[in-house]
């Protein structure tokens, strides 16, 4: 990044600039967000609604401080889909609220008492390989997105896919001045010119689609066996949380488990969860596709998070511009996703770099590579009907492990204390 000019968190951007920077953020986030409400069976409008709003609410409580994109959870898939099935929507809506509200008073919680607890349970040796599996084990979803996981590959989608990931790679660095900060809109807009071209984009849906349409809102039902089948999500939501914020951390050079602090944060994400099930979305989370964009871009400007936000709500209520970008096909998602979650993974390694994880420590080395194979191996844990794997899994285990080794120290049992 030193060839780049940073744009920091605090920094505002000219509109000129602001613009095409809000809509290539808003277009990195969008592939992921509305593949949840597709799942679901809801339209995608009220997703693309609550993703700006849930972000705005993000930004005003952590002061403006923390730079990140609210869009759809997937850690909600399958508990939802379970009650959904059984009881309807809105009682999964139910679901969603009792998880926000529960978040908000765990949020109060570390507000309470602080965060020094995460430097026991998660040291730097854990948290890379926690961080770094953010992006790998979400690699196999871009190859997914970009089809290239069939069994026979078409050739359209592998044209569409080299084209998207080749210029937002060198892009990366070739591009100079104002184009250096827009690669990924310029790969973006590159890949769906090679998806048209290749006749893989359909605008029939665009036509068909009226020019405004309000968003379809929905009010939660609550039953206790529903909100029940729901609520340990709440130890999903929390580890990706910690560690979206980690990285975020290192990426823009400021510490902001402390400032603003991982209770403002914390509270602002499950907030909007909360929202998000008051009014029939569905639940959100901070994005690792926008680490992604701020570690390639170097932007970290929450003014132009808050600009992609408000992109996010207009299209929301212009029915032919979400379902325009709608058609930005699997492939130019899948181009760009290669690229971004690879950075998230490097992130995670920078952390082990900059911290100067001393491996020649055994409990170092044990931690990491314990927590790289829970996370990679496949295996799953099932917590009634709650499954816990990759990086959700690693983390609770690297955790564990990192409290028997703190609980080793005080009994001073262990042979590689430092100092």
């Amino acid at each position: 990044m030193s060839n780049k000019r940073i744009i920091q968190v605090d920094e505002k951007v000219p509109f000129n600039l602001l613009l095409p920077l809000s809509i290539q953020h808003m277009f990195a986030m969008f592939g992921a967000s509305v593949l949840v409400p597709f799942l679901f069976g809801i339209s995608p409008a009220i997703v693309l609604f609550m993703n700006g709003v849930g972000t705005l609410l993000f930004i005003a409580v952590t002061k403006g401080k923390a730079p990140a994109y609210l869009g759809s959870s997937f850690a909600f898939l399958a508990p939802a889909g379970i009650v959904i099935s059984n009881f309807g929507y809105e009682y999964a809506l139910g679901g969603f609220v009792v998880v926000g509200f529960c978040g908000c008073l765990l949020a109060l919680i570390v507000y309470k008492f602080g965060t020094d607890w995460i430097d026991v349970v998660l040291p730097p040796a854990a948290m890379g390989p926690v961080v770094a599996l953010i992006g790998l084990e979400l690699s196999a979803t871009a190859a997914s997105n970009a089809g290239l996981l069939e069994e026979t590959i078409d050739p359209k989608n592998l044209i569409v896919f080299l084209v998207t990931l080749g210029v937002a790679v060198f892009g990366s660095i070739i591009f100079r001045g104002f184009l250096s900060v827009i690669p990924i809109l310029i790969a973006v807009l590159a890949g769906y010119a090679a998806a048209v071209l290749c006749g893989i984009v359909s605008f029939e849906e665009v036509a068909a689609a009226p020019w405004f349409a309000i968003p379809q809102f929905t009010t939660p039902k609550f039953d206790p066996e529903a909100i029940m089948i729901i609520l340990p999500v709440i130890l999903v939501i929390a580890s990706e949380h910690i560690g979206h914020q980690v990285v975020t951390s290192k990426i823009v050079g400021r510490d902001l488990l402390k400032d603003p602090g991982l209770h403002r944060s914390l509270f602002g994400d499950n907030f909007s969860t909360m929202i998000s099930g008051l009014i029939g979305s569905v639940p959100t989370t901070t994005y690792g596709e926008n680490i992604g964009v701020m570690a390639m871009t170097g932007v970290y400007s929450v003014y132009v998070i808050a600009g992609a936000a408000v992109l996010s709500i207009v299209c929301s209520f212009v029915g032919k511009l979400s379902m325009l970008i709608s058609t930005i096909p699997g492939p130019v998602i899948g181009g760009i996703s290669f690229l971004l979650y690879g950075m998230i993974g490097t992130s995670g390694l920078r952390i082990l770099v900059d911290s100067k994880v001393d491996f020649a420590r055994s409990r170092n080395q044990a931690l990491t590579s314990v927590i790289f194979v829970t996370g990679l191996s496949g295996i799953a844990i099932k917590i009634g009907n709650i499954q816990l794997t990759g990086m959700v899994l690693a983390c609770v285990v690297g955790m564990l492990l990192s409290l028997i080794f703190y609980g080793l120290d005080l009994m001073k049992l262990t042979n590689d204390q430092e100092g």
